[in-house]
């Protein structure tokens, strides 16, 4: 390559740039338009502590206990065991940190059904 060839490949990399920011947009409408939002920030219920577990039911190991009205990022939610909580009654629970799962039924979501990614 030579000198001359530089304006080129910087134009080709801008380009490239381009189309990969589109692309991540795009890919972004469609999650948001699908309803899933991996950084949206929901609340647990502010009528009892939310207990967390190491898997998606209650027979998986207790990690912690969250305090009433706790934040949490919901990374991605799985079917596991039917769980009745202030929200209803729900087989999805949520991911909230490798290994940290949580019933959806005790989750103010706004929705029934899943608002994240399926783990």
């Amino acid at each position: 390559m030579s000198i001359d060839d530089a304006p080129d490949v910087v134009q080709e990399a801008e380009q490239d740039l381009v189309s990969e920011a589109a692309e991540t947009a795009e890919t972004a409408e469609t999650a948001e338009a699908g309803g899933i939002s991996a950084s949206r920030v929901y609340y647990t219920t502010s009528e009892k502590t939310t207990k967390v577990r190491s898997g998606p039911s209650t027979s998986h190991r207790l990690v912690r206990t969250l305090p009433k009205h706790s934040a949490v990022n919901i990374g991605c939610q799985c079917d596991g065991e039917k769980v009745s909580g202030p929200y209803g009654t729900s087989k999805i629970w949520d991911r909230i940190a490798p290994g940290q799962y949580i019933p959806d039924a005790y989750v103010h979501t706004g929705s029934d059904g899943y608002v994240a990614p399926r783990c």
